[in-house]
């Protein structure tokens, strides 16, 4: 499981990265997603910025994060289901993104795979962590809370 902290609440954050292909919004790796229904089934069909292409499903909703599994993936990955979602931090007025998965190695060592998977997701909180720095710093901007520029782990990245 990989988790990092971020200002705002969750539903702030949540608003701006929670919808299933909103991914390609805030994920350094995705270059394009298309969401469509399959049945009763909402499906996103990304393609990477390398070209791979990966098919989930989602499985369940909360308000402040989802489920789903992969369908079809070019990841060294089968069996691979997962979990985005934010909770409140004990600090005031910040979160923690978490994002999990759980999976079987696939054409690859379980290190292999295990490395690659960790890498993705990541680069995905970190992506989630920078927008909600944006949204951040623009209510900020507006006057709608106080802060000293640092971001919520007292750094500036």
């Amino acid at each position: 499981m990989l988790l990092i902290v971020a200002p705002g609440l969750p539903p702030q954050i949540w608003e701006a990265v929670g919808d299933f292909c909103a991914i390609k919004k805030w994920h350094p790796d995705v270059a394009d997603c298309v969401e469509a229904k399959e049945g009763d089934s909402t499906i996103r069909a990304l393609t990477l910025k390398n070209g791979a292409n990966i098919k989930d499903k989602l499985t369940g909703t909360e308000d402040t994060g989802y489920t789903y599994e992969a369908l079809e993936s070019s990841l060294p990955v089968k069996n691979y289901k997962s979990k985005l979602w934010l909770e409140i931090d004990d600090e005031p007025n910040r979160s923690i993104i978490y994002w999990q998965a759980d999976f079987d190695a696939n054409g690859a060592s379980d290190d292999d795979a295990k490395a690659k998977i960790t890498q993705f997701l990541a680069d995905g909180v970190k992506g989630i962590k920078k927008q909600a720095l944006a949204a951040h710093d623009a209510r900020e901007a507006k006057g709608h809370s106080g802060g000293s520029g640092a971001d919520a782990d007292g750094d500036n990245d």
